[in-house]
């Protein structure tokens, strides 16, 4: 890893200019450089197009309000920092790109390089105000366009009791209703070809193809889809803001509520990302118990998906089977963690608590239960043949395509791409767990699911090799800033104590740095970006979920088809609002 981190900066220095690239040292390796603004579009191009590494996704694309910043350990000064992180899948390597900017300046938009910074750059728009010179329609994308500074900059409120109360004369509502309206010529759009009239229609926000607050609106010529334009947003809970206000052990329940289908899932590259930046290494046991309980929520995820797939298409029976299923493995979570869907089971260093006693009899009667049931489920919805006549040969794009629009997970598997984050980046223990990466030949509607129903068997070999190889040993790790003083050491000098009641209270001090860890989620890859100022609450926390990008892909998905295919193609994509919009 060292040697190739060394090789790229040095091809960039040699490319650029010494002078040009500055390196930085970062707590989780990714090879980081700063390049000046003037020269970001340039360096960007040419590591996605000309370098022989292929940076070809635009894996994240975020910003840092640096002004109240302590801790920079020698990187340019600026007022915000833009953050680009791109990916090469050719060789399996990472590098951050970072470009200081000044209060009030912008910087030219990378839409022209990637088209899945399309969003991202509205999105750092939305929340820090750094604009995007030359981007196609620089709007607000979470907040409502009538709402009043950017969030993610330090100056904004964080609680509700930073802000005056809320009032909604009636002026207000007009102009909040106003500001809804759909006017097609901001996007673009027209109304009317030579020959013909579009209809435009609102898909949402409330419907029930969408699973949860999403609109669409539709161009239509007839029964097909012209174009359209997704208007989300609707569930912005400020889970980043709140990962900045809340102690590195209390947001992690807040994890849990991102891909609320995911429960620990979610908790999994947040606390690998704080352990990284403080140098804590787990025990063997707590890695396989988190693998374990990661993939049993893996399983847990695909059935709902599975059973609501299905009713999406029209068949009403298969969502009750499958929830039924769920309902079995819930027990098996509830009697582990002591919750259900959000259980926030994970900790800095470890688990909450040691396995009960019984768990390895309720899992093994999980695993005799569901092969069967995944069975017939095969015959009453994969060999359907009105679930294959609305799947098959719908929605597919390309490898190409899916790698320029972010995609990953098994979206981008089912473009017969065998790449998942276990195997080709082993995190957490998975390094010891024998099993395969499902693909499919064509990225449509059935090959994403073909995946996914796969990947539910996989899972289940995972959770096998757990229960039959569960190490011994300690639930959680020693390192201080993980645990709190021993009892018995507490009650023999004052500083033990005092250590004792300030981690509790407060929370540990988390020394300064930054480290990305991404895992492989339910929906796709899900990383936490996270930047410490020595202190006992992250300074940045950037969530980057699946679901935002693979939502993009929408229009491009559903061009020159019709609305009942539109509802397939958002089912097959396996999307969450509150993954989307965080």
């Amino acid at each position: 890893m060292n040697e190739a981190n060394g090789s790229v900066i040095d091809e960039l220095k040699e490319r650029f200019g010494a002078a040009a690239v500055t390196a930085q040292e970062t707590k989780d390796g990714v090879p980081t450089v700063w390049v000046e603004k003037a020269r970001a579009h340039e360096v960007l191009s040419y590591l996605k197009a000309s370098s022989g590494r292929r940076f070809r996704m635009l894996y994240d694309l975020t910003a840092i309000d640096e002004r109240v910043r302590s801790h920079r350990d020698g990187q340019p000064e600026s007022d915000f920092t833009v953050v680009y992180h791109l990916l090469s899948y050719d060789h399996n390597e990472d590098v951050r790109v970072k470009t200081g900017l000044a209060e009030g300046a912008s910087i030219k938009s990378i839409t022209g390089i990637w088209p899945a910074a399309n969003w991202y750059e509205r999105e750092v728009w939305d929340m820090f105000g750094i604009g995007f010179d030359g981007h196609p329609h620089l709007r607000r994308i979470l907040m409502p366009p009538t709402w009043k500074g950017h969030p993610l900059r330090k100056d904004h409120p964080a609680r509700a009791t930073e802000m005056g109360p809320f009032h909604l004369p009636e002026e207000k509502s007009m102009e909040e209703q106003e500001a809804m309206k759909f006017h097609p010529e901001e996007w673009g759009l027209s109304p009317r070809s030579e020959d013909t009239d579009y209809m435009f229609l609102n898909l949402g926000p409330h419907h029930p193809g969408t699973h949860g607050l999403l609109r669409i609106i539709l161009a239509l010529d007839g029964e097909e889809i012209v174009d359209s334009v997704i208007d989300i947003g609707f569930h912005h809970r400020g889970a980043e803001k709140m990962g900045e206000r809340q102690s590195w052990h209390t947001f992690i329940p807040y994890t849990d509520r991102i891909d609320y289908l995911a429960g620990v899932l979610n908790n999994l590259p947040y606390v690998l990302a704080v352990e990284k930046l403080a140098g804590i290494e787990v025990p063997d046991r707590v890695k396989v118990i988190r693998i374990m309980l990661s993939e049993l929520f893996r399983i847990e995820s695909h059935l709902v998906w599975y059973g609501t797939f299905a009713q999406d298409l029209g068949a009403l029976s298969p969502v009750f089977y499958t929830f039924y299923d769920r309902e079995r493995m819930f027990e098996i979570i509830e009697a582990i963690c002591g919750g259900r869907m959000h259980p926030g089971w994970f900790r800095i260093g470890g688990v909450s608590q040691d396995l009960p006693e019984g768990w390895d009899g309720l899992v093994r009667g999980f695993l005799d239960w569901l092969p069967a049931r995944l069975a017939e489920y095969d015959s009453i919805i994969m060999k359907n043949s009105l679930f294959k006549a609305r799947t098959k040969g719908v929605g597919a794009y390309t490898l190409d395509e899916a790698i320029e629009w972010g995609v990953t997970g098994p979206n981008l598997r089912a473009c017969d791409f065998e790449w998942d984050w276990r195997k080709k980046r082993p995190y957490g223990g998975y390094d010891w767990f024998d099993f395969e990466i499902p693909t499919a030949r064509i990225g449509d509607c059935y090959g994403r699911a073909l995946v996914r129903v796969e990947e539910i068997r996989q899972s289940m070999r995972i959770v096998e090799q757990c229960l039959k190889n569960m190490p011994a040993g300690d639930y959680k790790s020693r390192h201080p800033l993980a645990t709190p003083p021993l009892k018995a050491r507490t009650m023999q000098d004052i500083e033990t104590l005092i250590d004792h009641f300030l981690g509790v209270s407060w929370g540990p001090v988390i020394p300064a740095g930054e480290a990305a860890v991404g895992v492989e989620g339910a929906k796709g890859n899900n990383s936490y970006y996270l930047v410490s100022d020595g202190s006992t609450v992250s300074y940045r926390t950037r969530i980057r979920t699946p679901s935002f990008p693979h939502m993009q892909t929408l229009p491009l998905l559903v061009k020159g088809l019709n609305i009942p295919d539109l509802i397939a193609i958002l089912g097959s994509i396996d999307f969450i609002l509150a993954d989307v919009d965080r």
